[in-house]
């Protein structure tokens, strides 16, 4: 069975961003059912998959990352009203048996994710 990972990397100082927390969702014809809020560690990452075994279904799914309060509490917020407070990325998992990992790699101005191995 497959799991859902993530990581979060802060490239405007090249760390891992600790503390970010994370918000799953199950989107279906009623709309966002919440499956789960955790947070990152130190090196970035969520202590347990989002996601695994017969938890993990294929279907749709959004997650939000909430950066503007780690990027207030690392003081690299240079404007009252940040760029992005959070990061909504919807996405869908066609085979819910491979392994999926989406990391964000974010700065206080921009984001990219992407599917990782």
């Amino acid at each position: 069975m497959g799991k859902l990972t993530t990581l979060v990397q802060d490239t405007s100082r090249g760390k891992p961003a600790a503390g970010v927390k994370i918000s799953l969702y199950r989107i279906d014809e009623t709309g966002l059912t919440p499956l789960l809020t955790t947070s990152t560690n130190a090196i970035g990452e969520t202590d347990a998959p989002l996601l695994e075994d017969m938890a993990l279904m294929s279907g749709q799914y959004q997650m939000v990352f909430e950066t503007a309060p780690y990027f207030k509490s690392i003081d690299a917020l240079l404007d009252p009203i940040p760029l992005f407070d959070e990061i909504v990325v919807r996405f869908g998992i066609s085979d819910h048996q491979q392994d999926i990992h989406l990391p964000l790699f974010v700065s206080p101005f921009s984001y990219s994710i992407y599917r990782g191995q």
